[in-house]
């Protein structure tokens, strides 16, 4: 008996019951959901449960759109919308709520909710969908307004207030409803005032080229039903109305800035500044001397757009001067966008003026002085009569390069200084092809880049595994300040070709107009090939994964063009494609490709490892209840 009183007695956990897995269900409103010929601003919605809202902001859309913003809370087992703007004549106004609607307890999303009333004799249930990728490198654009408009004209954009709006989701995904039956112009904007208008160049946009005709039609699709976590029950077929066009895709651009100014006009040194301008010049500005003779006065060093210059002063009589003060002259659009030229009167002043750059001069000079007299009077050849004075040593000219053990065969071995050269003694500078620890001679072509002043190529004919040494005397360089260069010398060894992949593409339709770009696991540029007749290939690649991107060159300028919409017409950006799935080189490996197909579905081409805006988290829902029987 005791036994069995001590059993009855034993503790347990108490069972707080079965988890809540099922969503909050939708009662009713006020108005009633689909009403007809609603006048009330102020909605109240319903629910079973207490609720609410996450995310808010970024999920729930109203559409018209509305300039004053609208207030939409939750509070206990209802939901508050207030309209503010006054409500439109014989239109469907819809609150697309997406799951932004959970269970307070739970979090189980109430999913693909929204609210619906007209304020006329119909409803209107015609609906599109699509997706918004950046132009330039086929990411999703997460948050960018979609709208449309009835009226056709092409700067009806810039002019009016989308007529109905969504908003796209973490894929770029955009869902709009309540249109009725007509023809439409689309568009996707990154609208920075919230007033739903095309109205500052810096916005991002996106056209669609052809006209939308939004339509339904019926379709059947699957519904999975769940014994368990890990067991289908069955799969019944579900007739629906299918909303199309539901495969719209919008490539989002920003058009050039046309407005051209200058930005800032820095003297870092004496000998030289900087000007920086807020959009490409095709030509150099003009430079007047207000306070001295600009004629030949600077060795100009530009960038390949020409908005970042830097002027080297040659006369030391001029960049000794604290104050120069200069007119610049340039190319400024108008409202047409007709260039007329705009001069600009610039004072140029030094972080330090030359008096206090000589005090620090002859600080360091006298420093040095003392360490000097220092040394040499613990020399027994020292003359206390007739003392050795101290001669400063040139100024070194300093030189970058690139290369070393290791180089590609395919790649450059160039020099960089840190000022413009004077002169270059091409007699000191010497290439030896080194075999078997012997150096011997080798002819070499010495040039300097198109892109940089600064930047020198020495040109050989560079073998695989053979190894190099490069040579040049002391004072071969001397710099346009006075720096000297010492004696450099380097060895170079180049790899052998059994370091490398080669990887062959051919790919259809694109014929002699596309560049292809080989890109690394960070989706960084490695190297680029133009096609011809469908085909290219890289050469040299060292193994890696790599990833494939192109773009239709149109132009043949080498690069790419975004595109254009402005009063003088509308252009859209250069088209870009991925290949969908990355590749593993290997050394001595050939690789053929032959399978791009570039007209696939644009949306799911960019592989997700170097897609930087990622899917949010999709919510899972989890058969607890059944986890918890099985435990």
């Amino acid at each position: 008996m005791l036994l069995l009183l001590a059993a009855c007695a034993s503790i347990g956990t108490p069972d707080g019951g079965p988890y809540d897995e099922t969503p909050p269900v939708f009662l009713h409103s006020t108005p009633a959901a689909n009403s007809l010929n609603n006048k009330e601003q102020n909605i109240v919605l319903e629910f079973d449960e207490f609720i609410k809202l996450q995310n808010a902001y970024e999920k729930i859309v109203v559409s018209p759109p509305q300039i004053q913003q609208p207030e939409i809370k939750a509070s206990g087992k209802r939901i508050t919308i207030e309209l503010f703007d006054s409500l439109k004549p014989n239109t469907t106004y819809t609150v697309d709520f997406n799951d932004a609607v959970v269970d307070n307890n739970e979090g189980n999303p109430l999913e693909a909710f929204s609210y619906v009333f007209s304020t006329g004799d119909i409803v209107d249930t015609l609906g599109i969908s699509g997706t918004v990728l950046n132009a330039e490198d086929l990411e999703p654009i997460k948050g960018i307004i979609v709208g449309i408009h009835s009226d056709l004209s092409d700067t009806i954009i810039s002019k009016k207030p989308f007529e109905r709006v969504s908003r796209t989701d973490s894929r770029g995904r955009f869902n709009m409803r309540g249109l009725a039956p007509g023809k439409y112009r689309l568009y996707a904007l990154a609208d920075a005032n919230g007033n739903f208008i095309y109205d500052q160049k810096s916005e991002k946009i996106a056209y669609f080229d052809s006209l939308i005709m939004p339509y339904a039609t019926s379709a059947w699709r699957n519904d999975t039903v769940w014994h368990d976590s890990l067991t289908i029950d069955t799969i019944r077929r579900i007739k629906y109305t299918r909303l199309q066009p539901d495969d719209i895709v919008l490539r989002a651009f920003n058009v050039p800035l046309k407005q051209q100014y200058l930005v800032k006009n820095p003297r870092e040194k004496h000998n030289s500044f900087k000007l920086f301008f807020a959009a490409p010049l095709d030509t150099l500005p003009q430079i007047y001397g207000l306070n001295f003779n600009a004629d030949d006065a600077f060795v100009v060093e530009s960038n390949a757009t020409k908005d970042t210059l830097v002027y080297w002063l040659k006369d030391s009589t001029i960049y000794n001067r604290d104050t120069l003060t200069i007119a610049v002259t340039y190319p400024v659009p108008d409202s047409l966008e007709n260039y007329h030229p705009q001069s600009d009167t610039i004072t140029l002043v030094p972080r330090k003026s030359r008096a206090r750059i000589l005090e620090e001069e002859r600080k360091a000079y006298e420093e040095k002085e003392k360490e000097f007299q220092k040394s040499q009077r613990k020399r027994k050849d020292y003359d206390k009569e007739n003392p050795p004075k101290y001669i400063p040593p040139t100024p070194e000219l300093k030189i970058d390069a690139t290369g070393g053990t290791g180089m590609d065969v395919n790649k450059e071995y160039t020099l960089i200084f840190d000022e413009p050269l004077s002169s270059i003694d091409t007699a000191s500078i010497h290439l030896y092809l080194v075999i078997d620890s012997v150096p011997h001679p080798i002819p070499y072509v010495f040039r300097q880049s198109e892109k940089n002043i600064r930047k020198y190529v020495i040109y050989a004919e560079w073998r695989p595994e053979q190894e190099y040494k490069i040579v040049a005397d002391s004072a071969t360089f001397k710099g346009l300040y006075g720096g000297v260069s010492n004696k450099y010398e380097q060895t170079l060894k180049f790899r052998s070709l059994d370091d490398y992949a080669t990887l062959r593409l051919n790919i259809a339709g694109t014929g002699d107009d596309a560049i292809v770009e080989l890109l690394n696991g960070n989706g960084a540029l490695m190297a680029r090939e133009r096609t011809k007749d469908n085909r290219c290939t890289f050469y040299f690649v060292r193994p890696a994964k790599y990833y494939l991107r192109l773009f239709i060159d149109k132009n043949k300028n080498n690069k790419w063009d975004t595109g254009q919409y402005n009063a003088n017409g509308k252009q859209q950006p250069e088209e870009l494609y991925y290949y969908p799935r990355s590749l593993e080189l290997r050394a001595m490996f050939e690789y053929d490709q032959d399978d791009w197909n570039i007209k696939s579905a644009l949306e799911r081409q960019k592989p997700l490892e170097i897609t930087k805006q990622k899917p949010d988290r999709q919510r899972v829902k989890r058969n607890r209840n059944a986890e918890r029987k099985f435990k």
